[in-house]
């Protein structure tokens, strides 16, 4: 554990706040679930919890599947970080921060397509050079109970590929089939 020198009292009601720093650095936003562990020596540790990384084993093979299928790039990812990847070097996505960019469109809740005229494609993780690297991208936000949890992910680094409605009908029914997963 990494002391902070912040110190909060718990008030009548057994709540304590999170510093606003923290939140940021942690990306914990108001509404985010947090699991509650405890250590031997009377530690009290708050986890950001990530209900879609209850289906890591089952998203990779998910992802496996569907990249066999469709020859593409697929990614899922929960709100903060990649979780499954398939069709290019796992290594280099798996468990990187997502963008800013890829975490505003979750927010938004709505599929989009990118590679075409103005929509330029975009950076799924921080710090990523997306300029060159693909040529297309569909995202489909995967939404559990109302809640935005994830990201269905297509891509593609062939030049000149389009996607068209059938590639973002694939993204948004993987997105919705993983959202009803965590609801069953």
């Amino acid at each position: 554990m990494k002391a902070t020198g912040i110190v909060r009292r718990i008030d009548e009601l057994g709540r304590v706040v999170v510093p606003k720093e923290i939140r940021r650095t942690l990306r914990i936003r108001e509404g985010d679930p947090l699991e509650i562990f405890t250590d031997r020596d009377g530690g009290v540790i708050l986890k950001k919890y990530s209900p879609i990384r209850e289906l890591t084993s089952f998203a990779s093979e998910y992802t496996e599947s569907l990249q066999q299928t469709i020859g593409n790039i697929i990614i899922i990812c929960d709100r903060d970080n990649i979780i499954s990847v398939s069709g290019i070097i796992k290594k280099e996505y798996l468990e990187r921060k997502v963008s800013t960019e890829l975490e505003k469109i979750m927010e938004d809740r709505k599929s989009l397509s990118f590679g075409e005229g103005s929509n330029k494609v975009i950076a799924l993780f921080q710090d990523e050079e997306s300029h060159n690297k693909y040529s297309c991208q569909i995202i489909s936000p995967i939404l559990s109970e109302g809640d935005v949890i994830g990201a269905v992910i297509i891509a593609s680094k062939v030049q000149d590929k389009k996607f068209g409605e059938m590639e973002l009908k694939l993204a948004e029914t993987a997105a919705s089939f993983l959202g009803k997963q965590m609801e069953a």
